[in-house]
């Protein structure tokens, strides 16, 4: 046997197959790893472009490097959950104290709501008023400004509103049903416990009491005395009072600028631009960031689940 071929090793053609698989081994390590980073940076990307369009690292403030009308939006139901005075509240504060602020328009577009929510909104508008005399607020209302929603209209300087708005209902209402017949029909038996005569207030399943009746009324007068107070002194000597006017009944836009409820017709652009001289118009009406919505839906979602277990038990309300 030639010296050359003593030199070759029996077993090269496997040593050859070892390094060949090992290589491809190490080719696979090395793209799944560039895989894996080049996804994750992916995601990244696509996680910081959500967020921000979603406003979860969103701030409050809205930066304009001239001066400008400050829009406010007050829209649907006055309530905790829709347009809470919390948020509305926030909004008036951010716009008000921007010093490029030359007046606030607040959009209004509600059929009422909470008497509290609403009065706590108006409070804050007189509250900022005084607190910032050289810029005017004014409502502006779009298909309807009625109860609570007027409620809070009534702390604006002006009241603008188009012909055919829908404006008034100053009164105050408690609804709800009564199921007492129905149960007798259906051999119902309610079986209810209190520790407290009344603690069954105007419960719907119990005939009516007189008497809690009569209590609920004289509440809700009280609440609509406070009402007219408020309406009475936002209004001033511009109010022409009638006998209807604190009846609960609407107007259009145009019967409510001759009862003094409204002062003139307008829109949000038509004020801004002839009347606060700022055709430049910023909303600063607060957006609920997604990490907000999320947590109101988590929220709501665990509500519900735990509502029944709620109802099976004793509750102080």
């Amino acid at each position: 046997m030639s010296e050359p071929e003593k030199s070759v090793s029996p077993n090269w053609e496997r040593q050859v197959l070892e390094k060949l698989a090992l290589s491809a081994i190490q080719e696979q390590r090395r793209s799944r790893q560039w895989g894996i980073l080049f996804k994750t940076l992916g995601f990244l990307y696509l996680f910081i472009i959500l967020f921000l369009a979603a406003g979860w690292f969103g701030g409050d403030g809205v930066a304009i490097p001239k001066a400008h009308t400050a829009l406010v939006d007050l829209q649907g139901v006055i309530a905790s959950d829709q347009a809470s005075a919390d948020s509305v509240i926030g909004s008036l504060q951010n716009a008000f104290e921007d010093k490029k602020t030359k007046g606030v328009i607040l959009r209004i577009n509600s059929p009422g709501g909470s008497p509290v929510q609403a009065g706590q909104i108006y409070d804050e508008i007189r509250r900022l008023r005084t607190l910032h005399p050289q810029t005017p607020l004014y409502a502006v209302v779009d298909d309807i400004c009625a109860s609570g929603g007027y409620y809070v209209a009534a702390g604006a300087d002006r009241i603008f509103v188009d012909k055919a708005s829908i404006v008034g209902s100053i009164g105050v209402l408690m609804d709800g049903f009564g199921f007492t017949q129905t149960m007798e029909k259906l051999g119902v038996e309610r079986r209810l416990l209190t520790a407290g005569e009344n603690k069954g207030f105007l419960d719907p399943f119990s005939p009516v009491d007189p008497e809690q009746q009569a209590f609920a009324k004289q509440m809700l007068e009280e609440i609509h005395g406070q009402f007219i107070a408020v309406v009475r002194e936002g209004r001033g000597k511009r109010l022409k009072e009638t006998p209807e006017m604190f009846s609960g009944l609407v107007w259009s836009g145009e019967k409510s600028i001759q009862l003094g409820l409204a002062d003139g017709l307008g829109s949000v652009e038509s004020v801004a631009r002839d009347v606060i001289k700022a055709e430049d118009i910023v909303d600063y009406t607060r957006q609920e960031s997604l990490a907000e919505r999320l947590a109101g839906r988590l929220g709501a979602t665990m509500a519900k689940a735990w509502t029944p277990f709620e109802k099976a038990g004793v509750v102080l309300r």
